[in-house]
């Protein structure tokens, strides 16, 4: 049993990342979820996050609402891929669930001082966040068990030829993330756009025939157009279910010590991730970890698995891994 927090800019990815979390209380304690503005503005990635919960049925999970802008830059959104809620392609209704009071940045910071032995820190969105807890209580650096952080990329970018999104949105917060020493493990494109839907796996989901299953696949199908059209895939590349992937079944990603680090240069180069796996480039004690290496067909496998669970006859158990 691992406790976590699930930090998350919903957005279609991130919605599967979270129904994942939730489909697997005998492995992944859900602690709550935070939200930023990302996929789509901050009012609606928090609506999502609860539609979502709604969705599988666990109005018990609390929602916390964090940082609607940068730290330095203005807010960035991906309506013109997600739509202007956040969630194209899906037909849920407005959830009835309350979004708490306390805010995501507190909460973060409150979890990690009352936790009795270290949490980690699910991330799946910019991680504004975090940083901004970084700032305001430094010593819950050391509180942390690790970040498993999706964005950055080695290569080229999803958002511009150098970036990838989250790291676009704020790489000043990235900065500052990286600076303190957390510990880090970064899924970066290179490995997120391997794992990707084809017309076989989506049929397989829709056979699952539960509302999860029709809601899901509305999603995926009407984003994965866009990635066909803009970066030349066979379908949706479902980046931030890796985060919980690798948290489920850890044996599906191969990982390396790394140093990275972010431009925050006002220029072409903004956001873009440096990652250097060579020894002589890193410190004694590396605290970063890079996804080099995915079981693709694992990861996609244990999607439908996560999926599966919320098929009516299964609601009474947890599915096994």
């Amino acid at each position: 049993m691992r406790s976590i927090i699930l930090d998350c800019d919903p957005g279609g990815d991130d919605a599967v990342a979270l129904l994942m979390a939730l489909s697997a209380p005998n492995i992944l304690e859900l602690k709550g979820v935070t939200t930023i503005s990302g996929n789509a503005s901050l009012e609606w990635i928090h609506t999502n996050a609860r539609k979502v919960c709604e969705l599988a049925g666990r109005r018990d999970v609390r929602v916390f609402a964090g940082c609607s802008s940068a730290l330095l830059r203005p807010a960035v959104n991906a309506s013109f891929c997600h739509g202007n809620d956040g969630l194209a392609g899906a037909s849920l209704p407005m959830p009835t669930m309350p979004l708490e009071k306390q805010h995501a940045v507190d909460f973060l910071i409150q979890s990690l001082e009352e936790a009795k032995e270290p949490l980690t820190l699910a991330m799946t969105a910019p991680i504004t966040n975090l940083a901004v807890a970084l700032c305001k209580a430094p010593h819950i650096a050391d509180l942390i068990k690790e970040v498993v952080w999706m964005g950055g990329a080695i290569g080229t970018g999803n958002i511009t030829p150098a970036a990838e999104f989250n790291a676009y949105v704020d790489p000043h917060a990235l900065a500052v993330v990286l600076s303190r020493k957390v510990p880090l493990r970064m899924i970066g494109l290179h490995i997120t756009h391997q794992v990707t839907t084809s017309t076989p796996w989506m049929a397989r989901l829709r056979a699952q025939g539960t509302n999860v299953a029709r809601q899901v696949a509305g999603i995926l199908e009407v984003e994965a157009e866009a990635d066909k059209a803009r970066y030349n895939l066979g379908g949706r590349a479902i980046h931030d279910a890796c985060v919980i992937a690798s948290l489920l079944r850890p044996e599906l990603f191969t990982w390396a010590p790394a140093s990275i680090s972010v431009s925050t240069e006002d220029n072409a180069s903004l956001g873009a991730t440096l990652v250097s796996t060579y020894p002589c480039h890193l410190d004694e004690a590396p605290h970063a970890y890079v996804a080099t290496q995915v079981d693709a067909h694992g990861v996609l496998e244990l999607i439908l698995s996560c999926m599966a669970f919320y098929r009516q006859e299964d609601q009474k158990q947890v599915v096994g891994f």
